[in-house]
Order: structure tokens, then sequence, then C-alpha cells
């Protein structure tokens, strides 16, 4: 009964880690902001921790199976 919401809540933690991972790493690279009016360096790691975090918990998530 609760391998349906473990997998589901791991696919979602995953895709948007690694969406949100891909994403900050080509605006890093582009030299383009990661959020606006605020610290180009603070941004990009709160945005870095944020999506490792997320990673984190997707395969915390994915090893409950």
């Amino acid at each position: 009964m609760e391998r349906g919401p473990a997998i589901f809540a791991g696919v979602v933690f995953a895709l948007f880690g690694g969406g949100l991972l891909v994403w900050t790493a080509v605006r890093v690279r582009q030299r383009r902001p990661v959020a606006q009016n605020v610290s180009p360096v603070a941004s990009a790691t709160l945005a870095g921790l944020a999506s490792v975090i997320a990673l984190i918990l997707g395969t915390w998530c994915f090893t409950r199976l």
C-alpha cells in the first residue's frame, strides 16, 4: 500500500531536483541571473542547494521501497 506513494514522491522529487539543477547550471554558465533582484552568488547557491536536497529526498524515497 505504501509502495505507490513512495514511487510517486521519489519521481517528483527527482524530476524537480534534476530540472532545477540543470536550469541553474545553464543560467550560471550563460552568466544570466538565477533570480531577479538578488545577489547572483546567493541565488545560484540557494537554487543549487534546493536541487541537491530534492535529489536526496528522491533517493531516500526510492530506498524506502
